[in-house]
């Protein structure tokens, strides 16, 4: 197999991000009916649900506590969502207040969580989303 470069790095990424959005999109909302055919990244903190959002540029601030991230229950073989949730660990994000966005340890680069608040992100992550 060949070697990847960094433009075929970065047409990688690109194309992971966009599959990322489009699941995050996809996905109904926790109790808003609808299907629900494949996960996205999700975490509960304090009490709240967050849904990844991606491209973003951020700094990560202090530790805020644990997290879960819930069990994925969209194919036949996760046990119709009895898999245990995964434990991480919830940071901040400077310059946005928890109850808004966070970061967790095991998410990739550039990958933010906001709180489901409909279909229109906050100001203060809009200004953090890379355009490209």
């Amino acid at each position: 197999m060949g070697t990847v470069t960094s433009t075929g790095r970065s047409a990688l990424v690109g194309m992971w991000m966009a599959v990322t959005v489009v699941m995050s999109a996809g996905c109904a909302s926790p109790g808003g009916g609808g299907s629900e055919a494949s996960c996205a990244f999700r975490v509960e903190y304090d009490g709240r649900l967050y849904a990844d959002v991606s491209r973003a540029e951020f700094t990560t601030g202090g530790k805020l506590g644990p997290a879960v991230l819930p069990p994925c229950d969209d194919s036949p073989g996760d046990g119709d969502g009895q898999a245990p949730p995964e434990s991480t660990t919830a940071y901040a994000v400077e310059g946005v207040d928890p109850a808004v966005a966070i970061a967790v340890d095991d998410a990739p680069d550039g990958v933010l969580f906001v709180v489901d608040s409909g279909d229109d992100l906050p100001p203060e992550v809009k200004k953090l989303i890379r355009d490209s």
